[in-house]
């Protein structure tokens, strides 16, 4: 009798370490949390696991979070366990990002999908005023070959008069970027024309479906001024213009 139970238990372990192995394998992996941080002029993407066995850890952005996701990169080194991977030219509008990870026995998995924000360190809360951009702008100017600003005499003689103010839709804050508020954006269909100064077209948002929306300068490609048109249900809302300063305030 006491043989037969020693059989059953024994049979019992190897059973269960059987079954316990195979269930972990079945089991798909933990996924690792991940943080898509827009910084100044880029989005910074941090995480940690601790795969040992993967081959590839691919990085894939969607600007609707659903679908059209596209692989825009791959970890340097995917077997550590800190990794970062840096969006250096993000899309105008919301990035949406998750990760795709490739193990060596060829099964894959998908992370969660992780919206871009702002960094929390950088003060962007305050809209650029003229005082800002009149200071910011002088490192803009065009030099003479003294390396000195270039003036005028009328500009040395009279007070410049101040005639311009940010928009209350769309502006530029300290950190560079480029901010669109649009308090019914659910409830109407906004969308944006931005121009070079010269009336060179950019790009377009077609439809701007949140409230708060940020846009990289780095979309931009340089400094200076840009030209912009609001519309609203189709109709022009606001024509007006923004500055991109050379640096940032942090």
């Amino acid at each position: 009798m006491k043989q037969v139970v020693r059989l059953i238990f024994a049979t019992g372990i190897f059973l269960s370490i059987a079954f316990t192995g195979k269930a972990q394998e079945m089991l798909p992996p933990v996924l690792p949390n991940f943080t898509a941080t827009i910084k100044t002029g880029k989005i910074q993407l941090d995480w940690i696991t601790g795969f040992m066995e993967v081959k590839e850890i691919g990085v894939q952005r969607s600007l609707d979070s659903v679908l059209n996701f596209n692989t825009i990169g791959y970890a340097s080194y995917p077997t550590q366990t800190r990794n970062a991977y840096i969006d250096s030219k993000p899309l105008p509008g919301s990035n949406y990002y998750r990760l795709f990870i490739l193990f060596n026995n060829g099964r894959y998995v998908y992370s969660k999908v992780m919206l871009a924000l702002p960094d929390s360190t950088i003060k962007a809360d305050m809209k650029l005023q003229y005082a800002d951009i009149k200071e910011a702008s002088r490192a803009l100017k065009p030099t003479t070959g003294t390396g000195k600003p270039t003036t005028t005499e009328q500009e040395n003689k009279e007070p410049e008069k101040v005639m311009w103010r940010p928009s209350n839709y769309i502006y530029t804050t300290a950190d560079g970027n480029v901010n669109i508020k649009l308090a019914d954006a659910q409830h109407k269909k906004y969308s944006v024309k931005f121009y070079e100064p010269n009336g060179s077209f950019l790009f377009e948002i077609e439809h701007v479906k949140a409230a708060s929306l940020i846009l990289e300068k780095a979309i931009f490609l340089h400094a200076g001024w840009f030209n912009f048109e609001l519309f609203e249900d189709g109709k022009l809302k606001e024509k007006w213009n923004f500055f991109i300063p050379l640096n940032y305030r942090m």
